[in-house]
């Protein structure tokens, strides 16, 4: 192939809409690296357009990955709820001033076409991506709701206006029951440009870096390895396989960008010592509580979705902080093919969503086929264990209520006697923890002469030009 203006690496949820943004412009080439490639939505299978299932929460993979056009949106949630204003105005105070909220609020605005609330000052009416929010009816979001309120959380009917935290609808880009990833949302209509061209049913192996600059990728395709040039190369990889190909670049040797200890013991030169790669990246703790139904309650129309309330933990230091998210299905309905499970119960999905930075990925092999180590290091600190238990102890006060006792028989665990013991219910916490698969920070960006950064504000890699990173 010709050399290409920019090549974007992956076609998930920052790839796929980069690509489409990029080839707007007739006069630059892109190519986008991407796994099966369907072009409609009847292309997909069932199941992974499907809102009623969340294909990624199955059991057995703890850091599931969309390998589909579209990447991970292709097997997540759904869920579509918009950073906070703090957390906008933190970025831009760590030496990213492009970040800050008043600066930011035109792009989510011109992504979306909200389907509820229209064209307005914090939303867009004609973006690509649709979004709604369920209609809180399916008995057991009623009840969620009616408890809510009977504990006196305030109401939030558009998590996405920076309002109060409290109880409403969870915004999604899930309508009329189809899950919207960026490969329909995004790019459908773009992939007939003449200029955007897509390889479908490959995997780059490594980033090509020549005289300090990005030229190209390594790519494996149906088994045969080429070298794809290009004038700019940006890894959309997601937060654990774009560090990875950051780790592993393809110079006259293998080489890399990342710590040099790692590097080192496993042979590699080092083109540049960049500790912060993956060093301390940031996801949200969660845990599953189950409740029994008193009936069968009936399958959700459109989406797993149901309520979902935020409240802010007890030190007041980030607001809105702990979530308790509806799920309308049986956690086994997707393992299943099914969205009903006779006699299954319910549950309530509890994390604690305070910015936190302990978890760390680091390489196993020079072989690019070998995942990184993860360890999210979840529960080390003293302050994410009592939020998780300040967010279990809310939602066993919501079942506890009359009003949600009118739809649930009992609530499967914790115990009232594990509930009433900190170092008890940590225990409980410990044994039915899980990720909300919301990794990043691992390429944190900042100035260039902060050692604990890796791109700059617009996600230009420090050092090395030709080479950005465009995702979490």
């Amino acid at each position: 192939m010709s050399r290409t203006d920019v090549i974007v690496v992956g076609a998930g949820a920052a790839g796929a809409v980069l690509a489409a943004r990029l080839s707007e412009d007739s006069d630059r080439s892109v190519l986008l690296e991407a796994g099966p490639i369907p072009s409609e939505p009847s292309r997909f299978p069932a199941d992974l357009l499907d809102a009623r299932f969340v294909p990624g929460a199955q059991p057995g993979h703890p850091a599931v990955r969309g390998r589909y056009l579209g990447g991970s949106t292709t097997v997540n949630g759904g869920y579509f709820i918009r950073a906070r204003r703090e957390d906008f105005d933190r970025w831009a105070a760590a030496g990213n001033p492009a970040w800050a909220y008043e600066r930011i609020l035109p792009f989510p605005r011109a992504l979306e076409t909200d389907l509820d609330y229209g064209p307005h000052d914090v939303h867009g009416a004609d973006g690509p991506v649709l979004v709604r929010r369920g209609e809180v009816k399916h008995p057991a979001a009623a009840a969620f709701a009616a408890a809510a309120q009977e504990l006196g959380f305030p109401r939030e009917p558009d998590k996405n206006a920076q309002s109060t935290p409290g109880f409403g609808p969870v915004p999604s880009n899930a309508v009329d029951g189809l899950r919207l990833n960026t490969g329909v949302s995004y790019l459908r209509a773009a992939l007939n440009r003449p200029n955007l061209t897509v390889v479908g049913n490959s995997r780059v192996l490594r980033v090509v870096i020549s005289s300090g600059r990005g030229t190209g990728v390594l790519v494996d395709h149906g088994g045969r390895h080429t070298i794809l040039d290009a004038g700019e190369v940006v890894p959309c990889a997601g937060s654990f396989v774009t560090p990875h190909l950051l780790h592993l670049l393809h110079l006259l040797h293998l080489s890399g960008i990342g710590p040099r200890t790692d590097l080192e013991r496993l042979g590699l030169p080092v083109l540049k010592d960049a500790p912060a790669v993956g060093a301390r990246f940031s996801d949200y703790p969660q845990v599953l509580l189950e409740w029994a139904p008193r009936k069968d309650l009936g399958e959700p129309t459109d989406s797993w979705l149901g309520g979902c309330l935020h409240l802010s933990s007890c030190d007041g230091a980030y607001e809105g902080d702990l979530e308790v998210l509806q799920s309308l299905t049986p956690m086994a309905a997707p393992v299943g093919g099914t969205v009903t499970v006779p006699g299954a119960p319910l549950a309530f999905l509890v994390s604690a969503q305070t910015p936190r930075r302990t978890g760390m990925l680091r390489l196993r092999s020079a072989d690019p086929a070998r995942p990184p180590r993860i360890d999210y290091g979840y529960l080390r600190a003293p302050e994410d264990r009592r939020r998780l238990r300040e967010g279990v102890r809310t939602a066993v006060a919501l079942t506890d209520t009359r009003t949600f006792g009118e739809v649930s028989r009992a609530l499967l665990g914790p115990d009232p006697g594990t509930l009433a013991n900190d170092r008890d219910l940590d225990a409980w916490i410990a044994g039915h923890l899980g990720t909300a698969h919301h990794t990043c920070g691992t390429a944190p960006m900042g100035p260039a002469d902060d050692p604990a950064t890796i791109v700059d504000r617009y996600g230009r890699v420090h050092g090395i030009a030709g080479l950005r990173v465009a995702d979490t």
